[in-house]
């Protein structure tokens, strides 16, 4: 995409404190309607880079958190994009209403809870988590919305495993009108025990490419058309579309021309029932272990079904007999003993996809808005196997 013809866009950093979210929110109705300069808002923990040239009609410019291989864009999103998002959400859920602001706002999630504060006219309640994130503080910021508007949540996965370890949590959750939840593969047990406690979860699927979430529950947003091809790859397409990548030459590849309209070629694997979108995981999350192919996302999912399964990851760790060692990474004691998990796994997908390793953590490492960051994850796996470190367990 050209970026020449067009002005310097205003640099703020971003983060979820309050005086980030004020000064975005200052700036953001003159950048979504087009009359003040776009915003790049920025990692605070990286070093503030120069302000890029943003076209005309574009009100941010959005980093990607990077995927599986590590890379990373600039991403372009118009006001117009932004704005029908939001107001596609709304009418989604229950109209317009109060957001609890606790993701970081140079990320996609968090920036479009600002947005739609922007189009329904309310003020955020803002969580500072930059120190951590706590279910009791979040309680709190949920019991300062306004009573008399709908209450909206938007958080990640991790943030959602934990909030439901904590009762109080749990409880000021029930009263409000929505949760999305999204970023990240959700497991169906926490999702289950969420909903089992009265907690409106919500699922959403997007990207910064599309201006945050676009399926909701699986099913697009107003607007926003699906399709799966052949080879069980997710397009997505609609006015939510960014306008593309400011940094790259990568839209040729992306963003392309299907039968007169603009597509975004993602690079998740789906499945389509009757209009209603099921995503199986990453294209390229497939382990090769001694000749055959393993789903990571499946292997996930059905660790997920295990009692006090918690915050769980499967990668590929080489390996000079198999190739590649079918490996969870699993937060601390969530999961038992590698044993019963190779038999869950075998019992639910077949022999060859039970795990041959498994390493416990502290906690998972992150990338961007509590996705789990798999190259590190990877890496660090394959160090405690290699050391023959007591944390790490492996077929013998």
């Amino acid at each position: 995409m050209r970026s020449q013809d067009g002005h310097p866009a205003t640099v703020l950093p971003g983060g979820t404190g309050a005086r980030a979210v004020a000064a975005v929110l200052t700036a953001l109705p003159r950048a979504l309607e087009g009359s003040g300069p776009a915003l790049r808002v920025t990692d605070p923990q990286v070093a503030t880079p120069p302000a890029p040239v943003a076209p005309e009609g574009v009100a941010a410019l959005v980093a990607t958190s990077g995927s599986t291989s590590g890379t990373g864009h600039l991403v372009a999103l118009d006001g117009a994009g932004l704005v029908a998002s939001a107001r596609a959400t709304s009418a989604r859920l229950s109209g317009p209403g109060q957001w609890v602001a606790c993701l970081p706002v140079h990320h996609v999630a968090g920036l479009q809870v600002l947005v739609r504060s922007v189009v329904a006219g309310t003020d955020p309640v803002v969580l500072d988590t930059s120190a951590g994130f706590r279910p009791g503080d979040l309680a709190a910021a949920v019991r300062r919305l306004r009573p008399d508007v709908p209450g909206y949540l938007s958080l990640v996965p991790t943030q959602l495993a934990r909030v439901m370890a904590d009762d109080d949590a749990v409880a000021a959750l029930r009263g409000l009108a929505a949760v999305l939840v999204g970023g990240a593969r959700t497991s169906g047990a926490l999702l289950g025990a969420a909903r089992d406690a009265g907690v409106p979860v919500v699922t959403t699927y997007g990207m910064t490419e599309t201006g945050g979430g676009c399926v909701y529950d699986g099913v697009p947003l107003d607007g926003v058309d699906v399709d799966v091809d052949a080879d069980g790859r997710i397009w997505l397409a609609g006015p939510v579309l960014a306008r593309g990548y400011l940094d790259d030459s990568a839209d040729r590849d992306t963003f392309q021309e299907r039968d007169g309209r603009r597509w975004l070629r993602t690079n998740d694997r789906g499945s389509l029932d009757g209009g209603t979108l099921t995503v199986l995981g990453r294209l390229d999350d497939v382990v090769v272990t001694g000749g055959l192919n393993v789903s990571a996302a499946a292997v996930e999912q059905a660790l997920g079904e295990l009692p006090g399964a918690g915050e769980a990851v499967v990668v590929g760790v080489p390996d000079e007999h198999w190739g590649a060692l079918v490996t969870v990474v699993v937060a601390g004691d969530d999961l038992p003993a590698l044993g019963p998990v190779r038999a869950h796994v075998a019992a639910r997908l077949g022999r060859h996809h039970a795990p041959r390793a498994l390493v416990r953590l502290p906690e998972l490492p992150l990338r961007g808005p509590g996705k789990v960051d798999r190259l590190a994850a990877a890496r660090t796996a394959a160090g405690l196997l290699a050391a023959a470190d007591p944390r790490a367990e492996r077929m013998p």
